[in-house]
């Protein structure tokens, strides 16, 4: 006998199904993919973008990219439990928890019910305490041209967007945003995430940042190697100090490092910033 989905009230349909005289079975409500198109209903209700509802996760302490809040949505992968918590905070889902009245009451008790939550609601006595916490947002400048982890693109140090964030989600440090372009940075850095670079002309081995090398943009972990023996004399400066090269690594292995020789035309626009 297939499922009957019912809902209490006029808002959008429940996430827990109801089924007269059966009991709730979670192999159907994942097959129908009841709870990604709850969540993709609600975020799109609230004005949300994959990007947003990302950084506002983050905010309660959970790491997600947006391929995986996509596949939630979809239903390819659900998330766990804590993940699910917090998705329902931040969307305002109240009814992500139902307790045993929804198998022990019929349609008429449980239409009751919600009558009586109405009434203790409109007495006023029993709101919770108001919250204490309220999250700022802050506008930040955003390249509108991606940073290659991948193949070179140029990156216009002139063309930016202004976009909000909650300041908690931006490192106080932070001159400007910048989108990744690529899967050479995997698995720390994805395609489309927005990275926050502070600007600097000088890195340590070691460190990430955005480089500028012929007028290609790149995200990239930067560090220094001896020189190859037939290439020393052109590492060599007048003083006869022989200098290390330049060198741009990926963390995906499937790329090979990138050389700097000494005629490009290369400079180091900042360090990325974790948070």
């Amino acid at each position: 006998m297939p499922s009957e989905k019912k809902s209490r009230g006029t808002g959008p349909a429940k996430i827990v199904s109801f089924r007269p005289n059966a009991v709730w079975n979670a192999a159907e409500e994942r097959a129908e993919n009841v709870i990604g198109q709850r969540l993709s209903i609600e975020r799109k209700q609230r004005g949300l973008t994959l990007e947003a509802l990302r950084e506002l996760l983050q905010n309660h302490g959970v790491e997600i990219q947006i391929q995986g809040l996509n596949k939630w949505e979809k239903g390819l992968t659900v998330p766990n439990a804590y993940q699910f918590i917090a998705l329902c905070r931040i969307l305002g889902i109240e009814d992500c928890m139902v307790g045993m009245e929804s198998v022990l009451l019929n349609d008429t008790g449980l239409r009751k019910l919600d009558e009586y939550k109405m009434d203790l609601i409109a007495s006023g006595r029993y709101r919770p305490a108001p919250e204490r916490y309220t999250e700022t947002y802050i506008e930040m400048p955003i390249s509108t041209l991606a940073v290659s982890a991948g193949v070179g693109e140029f990156l216009d140090e002139g063309g930016f967007e202004m976009i909000r964030f909650p300041q908690s989600a931006v490192p106080s440090n932070a001159d400007f945003g910048v989108r990744v372009n690529g899967d050479s940075m995997e698995p720390v850095y994805h395609d489309g995430q927005i990275v926050w670079v502070e600007k600097r002309d000088t890195l340590q081995p070691g460190e990430v940042g955005v480089f500028i090398c012929n007028g290609e943009g790149y995200l990239k972990i930067y560090d220094l190697q001896q020189p190859a023996t037939e290439e020393m004399d052109d590492y060599m400066d007048s003083a006869g100090v022989l200098h290390q090269q330049v060198i741009l690594v990926s963390y995906n292995e499937r790329y090979t490092p990138k050389r700097i020789l000494p005629s490009d035309s290369f400079s180091i626009v900042g360090r990325i910033l974790s948070k």
